[in-house]
């Protein structure tokens, strides 16, 4: 996307107070219905449990041919600095079914003997680019499990968001718990997600994230959180608030935070993500590959590393975000409170969903 507005105040805030509970925390958390316009983040699951959070995730269209003087196709993909508005661009297909029209695929990694918790399938994109696709069909997407045979999943959750620059936007999710309890780790396709293909100034982008908790009684005991909406950088100049719990982050704790974003673009400035305990100042999250600054810059990454398993597996996915961040240094005073802050800069992203994994002692 071109024309970024720069707002030097802005910024996205995610207050989470995350909770040791005695309760029963395997059950998923309810799969309410949402407004159909998202503005916030809220909690979607939690629980405390020896255990940890998987994911999977791919974008679903890619560049096809350069507009102008960007640099070619192939560049962007490799790894190169070129953005979704400065190509023309076509959907990725990889599972030679003439029935589909762009699928793709990515590899849910999980330890040995883990029992899935819970699981959330996130997908979204850009209706309105070369051509305007109906939103009728938000709500659903084709799945492939490991093995197996496409099958229809439908969302429980579908947010809007439309700009002044012609995006007309959208996530949607499902809880698929079932599924990926009884299909277990490997390759899940995903396809049929309803994203525009072409050119115009706002971009073509989409993808998928597949969001796992499990439970793993050789895994330390962590909080797991996660939470979802559909909030747009531009506008939550004062801040985002998020449900809150009361917890216990001992000092020096690991853990990892990950994110989920759209129209995220390579090379913005003054974007960054920041991690606080208890009301101390924030600690700047980034790695090799999500520099702060830019954050949110087209990758999907862990902790700074490419992802493998993914088909295609384009280093640049131009306008689709889902990496996960190490937040140890962050965690290091320990507390009961933690604070997230998305500070968009000059980057008029789309914040999709958070989701972390933190040592934590009853």
């Amino acid at each position: 996307m071109v024309d970024k507005r720069k707002t030097a105040v802005r910024g996205l805030w995610c207050a989470v107070l995350c909770t040791a509970a005695t309760a029963s925390l395997s059950a998923p958390a309810t799969s309410a219905p949402r407004a159909a316009v998202g503005n916030s983040l809220k909690e979607r699951y939690h629980a405390v449990q020896h255990g940890g959070i998987a994911r999977a995730a791919n974008s679903s269209i890619t560049c096809r041919s350069a507009v102008g003087k960007a640099e070619p196709c192939d560049t962007a993909q490799k790894g190169g600095a070129g953005r979704n508005d400065d190509y023309k661009m076509f959907y990725s297909d990889v599972d030679r079914d003439p029935n589909t029209y762009n699928s793709t695929r990515a590899a849910l990694r999980l330890p040995k003997k883990s029992k899935v918790s819970y699981a959330r399938l996130y997908w979204g994109g850009n209706l309105r680019v070369g051509e305007v696709k109906p939103a009728k069909d938000n709500g659903r997407v084709l799945v492939s499990e490991p093995g197996g045979d496409y099958r229809s999943v439908k969302a429980d959750t579908v947010q809007k968001h439309r700009r002044e620059d012609g995006a007309d936007t959208y996530q949607a999710s499902a809880n698929v718990t079932s599924l990926v309890r009884a299909s277990g780790p490997g390759a899940y396709t995903v396809a049929q997600l309803n994203v525009a293909m072409g050119h115009s100034k706002a971009g073509a982008w989409g993808g998928w994230t597949l969001v796992v908790a499990y439970e793993n009684s050789k895994s330390p005991l962590r909080q797991l959180s996660l939470w979802d909406g559909f909030a747009a950088s531009e506008k939550h100049s004062d801040g985002l608030p998020v449900a809150t719990r009361d917890g216990n982050v001992p000092a020096n704790a690991g853990g990892s935070v990950g994110v989920v974003g759209y129209d995220g673009d390579r090379g913005s400035q003054q974007e960054s993500f920041t991690l606080a305990a208890n009301k101390r100042a924030g600690t700047a999250l980034s790695n090799s590959a999500n520099p702060q600054g830019d954050t949110f810059n087209s990758t999907i990454t862990d902790r700074g590393r490419e992802v493998p398993g993914r088909v295609p597996g384009h280093r640049n996915t131009l306008g689709y975000d889902s990496d996960i961040f190490d937040a140890q240094s962050a965690l290091r005073p320990g507390g009961n409170r933690l604070l997230f802050r998305f500070a968009p800069g000059d980057d008029d992203y789309l914040l999709g969903a958070v989701f972390a994994e933190v040592d934590t002692r009853r």
